[in-house]
């Protein structure tokens, strides 16, 4: 049996970052991940989307480490992300929603996020081509921005590697060792390890390894649709997300950019949810995303449409991940439930989940960490209300 200081299960976007620090401090780190390369489950399906616009402390504190380390990472290590800057941008068309955003304000920046109310002829500016009628401005995040999750997990994987980690691909988990109330290995069906430290990463697969491991873990996968369009002209800084419901009553908001390479890339977010991972195409995303698209902004009606996709949001009940260690299970951690936005969670994440395994402390507030708890009530606190 292969020997190790801590195991991660899930190359993705928390996985890949996990093992980046963790080899940084010095542990000895192996991934084990069942596809055939990192970042090839929903990492992938990620529009590409970094904000630290949360409304819960402890999204927004992950959120901004993570803002960090994507912005600076091509200066240190030199490698491309993909990184984008330009803010995140939630326009405002009727009195309840600007009330919502307004009121979220106070806590965003108390817990370090920027970010203020614009009124709609900044926002015009900033949104060139938006829809005037009935606008009455908007919240606007300016050191937001957006990454490529194609390129993020190989520049994680790379400095892991450079710094001693491996990864063995194409092994999938069937069964974990115990003694006692301490977990102690990890069984493949190609091989066995042990270590002092097991992290669990599988993003939409995280219940599948609670039955392995004969513990509750509250995920469940939902999918949504996405699609990307033939680049054209820079001309949008900031990713925009519109809260108002779609006039199809399908939709509850979507959220859509341009990226470094000029495509506009999109997605929504439906009423009814699709429970499930499966990852077919629907037939109704292009007609509706589409019709909220030119709404917001006419000018898009003549984008070309090159690829559309589905990928999963691994949810728990209260809509805020799990990150933290499984009091029953010692040596057991959960990154897990990212809610849709592990890719911006993940590199926050990752160096939060290295701190508290070898520095026994987070790098947030210990106010903030508190709401990633592994035993909480996922059903009475509060929803995530920005999606």
């Amino acid at each position: 049996m292969k020997t190790y200081d801590a195991i991660i299960i899930g190359a993705g976007s928390v996985g890949t970052p996990a093992a980046c620090f963790l080899a940084q401090k010095g542990l000895k780190v192996i991934v084990l991940e069942m596809r055939a390369a990192s970042g090839q489950g929903d990492n992938k399906a990620a529009i590409g989307g970094v904000r630290a616009t949360h409304s819960d402390p402890g999204k927004i504190q992950i959120c901004i480490e993570s803002l960090k380390i994507f912005s600076t990472w091509k200066e240190e290590y030199g490698f491309d992300m993909g990184w984008k800057p330009g803010g995140y941008c939630f326009p405002v068309y009727d009195e309840k929603n600007e009330a919502v955003l307004k009121g979220l304000l106070p806590a965003q920046k108390k817990f370090g996020l920027n970010i203020d109310w614009i009124g709609p002829e900044k926002l015009a500016e900033i949104v060139p081509g938006i829809n005037r009628e009935n606008l009455r401005g908007g919240t606007y995040s300016p050191e937001d921005g957006q990454v490529s999750g194609l390129l993020a997990p190989v520049g994680f994987q790379r400095e892991a590697e450079r710094n001693g980690a491996e990864f063995r691909f194409k092994e999938k988990v069937i069964g974990y060792q115990r003694t006692g109330d301490q977990i102690t290995g990890v069984i493949t069906n190609k091989d066995k390890y042990s270590a002092g430290v097991v992290i669990l990463a599988a993003g939409a697969d995280a219940a599948e390894h609670g039955g392995l491991l004969d513990i509750d873990i509250p995920v469940t996968p939902d999918t949504h649709e996405a699609g990307i369009s033939a680049p054209v002209k820079q001309f949008l800084a900031p990713l925009i997300v519109d809260i108002r419901p779609g006039p199809e009553n399908k939709t509850v908001n979507f959220y859509f950019g341009q990226n470094k390479e000029g495509q506009i890339i999109f997605c929504y977010t439906p009423k009814e949810l699709f429970y499930g991972t499966d990852r077919e195409s629907q037939s109704e995303f292009m007609p509706i995303i589409a019709n909220r698209m030119i709404n917001l902004i006419p000018r898009l009606k003549n984008l070309l449409i090159r690829r559309i996709w589905r990928g999963c949001y691994p949810m728990t009940p209260d809509g805020v991940p799990i990150i933290d260690f499984v009091p029953d299970v010692k040596g057991l951690f959960l990154a897990v439930g990212m809610c849709g936005q592990g890719l911006m969670l993940g590199p926050g994440a990752g160096k939060n989940i290295a701190s508290l395994i070898v520095d026994k402390k987070p790098i947030i507030s210990e106010e903030a960490n508190k709401f990633f708890r592994y035993s909480r009530d996922f059903y009475s606190e509060k929803k995530e209300t920005l999606k």
